[in-house]
């Protein structure tokens, strides 16, 4: 299963959670810096349509691993609210499509 590891000590701020989610998916430059672009990228995770950097195979998970997550929901709980929420509708949309769910959140 592939997987990313990203820090919730570099997530306490929306401008630091767009600019580490941008380099760690490899979203384009054009990325719209909100939770709506957040979730049109990485519904396209199985299309290979250069929104993010990470192409999966039909079966595959992208696990997101959020180290010092307790950092997260401490000092940014909306920000950990909002990628719960987020990774659920990337989830949800998959499973509307007839897709297994694209993303695993695992938080450490």
């Amino acid at each position: 299963m592939p997987s990313i590891q990203i820090d919730g000590r570099q997530l306490t701020n929306w401008d630091q959670f767009h600019d580490t989610c941008k380099t760690a998916f490899g979203f384009p430059d054009f990325y719209g810096r909100n939770m709506d672009a957040w979730i049109d990228c990485m519904s396209g995770l199985r299309d290979d349509d250069g929104m993010s950097s990470w192409v999966l195979a039909e079966d595959e998970q992208l696990q997101i691993q959020v180290l010092n997550s307790d950092v997260l929901r401490r000092d940014a709980p909306d920000i950990l609210s909002a990628l719960e929420e987020c990774t659920a509708e990337v989830n949800q949309l998959c499973s509307e499509s007839g897709e297994k769910p694209a993303l695993g959140l695992v938080l450490r």
